[in-house]
């Protein structure tokens, strides 16, 4: 199963809307078959973007990547940059997204 982007920051904007802080790990994602959010929160447990089992909270890691994920246009270019080169790892995911903010910083001053 290939890792989904789009499904990992979906998980994590779901636990933090959650009133609670924290969710099920079912997520109640819509157009994701059960399974892909399964392995989804899995892999994103290992890597600390969430934790726990029985319900999901985010770590600071999970609220880093937020941070940068959150504008749905900066989330895009992200999309398509690292598009071009196919996949990439999260570290190159997060340094795209902390570039793309610090230019909208850059040009915000």
């Amino acid at each position: 199963m290939q890792r989904n982007m789009d499904l990992v920051r979906n998980i994590l904007l779901w636990i933090e809307n959650s009133p609670s802080g924290w969710t099920v790990p079912s997520f109640g994602m819509g157009g994701f078959m059960p399974e892909q959010v399964a392995h989804h929160a899995n892999i994103m447990r290992e890597d600390g973007l969430i934790e726990g089992s029985d319900r999901h909270m985010l770590t600071w890691k999970g609220h880093e990547f937020l941070d940068l994920a959150r504008d749905p246009n900066r989330w895009n270019q992200a999309k398509i940059a690292i598009g071009k080169v196919g996949s990439a790892p999260l570290a190159v995911w997060m340094k795209v997204l902390n570039d793309l903010i610090l230019k909208e910083l850059s040009a915000a001053s």
